[in-house]
């Protein structure tokens, strides 16, 4: 047996011991008891209110104008904003980890900030800009533009929310690969897209998908800040969580739940494809230490 077949088996039996401890034991179990309470629990009763009255009732609770007018508003708000913020988030890696520059700091700092900024703070602010008291408010009348309350101020809310994910995923990533690589390109003469498109852009793309795949998952679920921006306007301005909780407010459950077991399949999806990508993000880094 070869010295690092032995550590490896050693390892092995490290962890298979610490695994059996009553400790690890008592951990383990109380991990899945408050998993299945917090996570499990709550998706099960949210399946079992939807489809209580049968399939028919559920399909027709989907299918109706207003459902279907909000799906479609939360796949347009996020098929907009996921690809600007995808156009950011690797300008803004870039930047920041590429070059030197005064105010880096606080670029960081910016793009962070939806993560500290309430949602709710976020949409009010556009309100107190985009508003019929607003700051723009008489250039928007003068050209008869509307923002909030119609389907740009859902967009915008939605991208200030979701902004940071992308770059949050290349950042650390591309700091940790340094230039070299692409000092060396220059030196080979390549250009700035060459060098983008052919050395950088392999290096990080599973990080980028990652980014990619929680900025739609939460593009798609986002209440807070859209819910200030929309104005409920039924039909029209609600997306697929707004129109959940006006059937709630109505108590109209199993349709509220029906509805939500949609959203849950959407973000089922999502979920599955961010494992995926974790995965593979996963690999590449292993690759690349090795």
């Amino acid at each position: 047996m070869s010295i690092a077949s032995a550590t490896l088996a050693k390892d092995s039996a490290v962890r298979a011991s610490v695994q059996r401890t009553p400790a690890a034991l008592i951990l383990i179990g109380l991990a899945w008891i408050i998993f299945a309470v917090v996570l499990l629990l709550p998706l099960y009763i949210v399946v079992t209110q939807g489809l209580q009255r049968g399939l028919d009732v559920f399909w027709n609770a989907i299918s109706e104008p207003d459902a279907i007018s909000a799906l479609k508003l939360t796949l347009l708000a996020t098929g907009i904003s996921v690809p600007l913020n995808l156009v950011f988030g690797v300008a803004a890696a870039w930047c920041v980890t590429k070059f030197e520059f005064r105010g880096k700091s606080l670029l960081i700092t910016l793009i962070d900030m939806p993560f500290s900024v309430s949602p709710v703070v976020a949409g009010l602010i556009y309100v107190l800009l985009f508003g019929s008291q607003g700051v723009f408010a008489p250039f928007l009348q003068a050209h008869d533009l509307q923002i909030v309350y119609a389907v740009p101020g859902i967009v915008l809310a939605t991208i200030f929310v979701t902004f940071p994910f992308v770059a949050r995923e290349l950042i650390p990533l591309m700091e940790e690969q340094g230039t070299t690589e692409e000092e060396a390109a220059r030196l080979l003469g390549a250009n700035g897209w060459q060098m983008f498109w052919h050395v950088t852009l392999p290096n990080v793309k599973w990080a980028l998908i990652y980014g990619v795949v929680l900025c739609t998952a939460r593009a798609m679920g986002e209440f807070g800040a859209v819910s200030v921006v929309s104005g409920h306007i039924r039909g029209m301005t609600n997306t697929l969580p707004l129109h959940i909780e006006i059937l709630y407010n109505e108590y109209n459950i199993v349709a509220a739940f029906s509805v939500a077991i949609l959203l849950l399949a959407m973000a089922l999806v999502i979920l599955l494809l961010r494992q995926w990508s974790e995965s593979r993000l996963s690999r590449s880094l292993v690759r690349d230490d090795e």
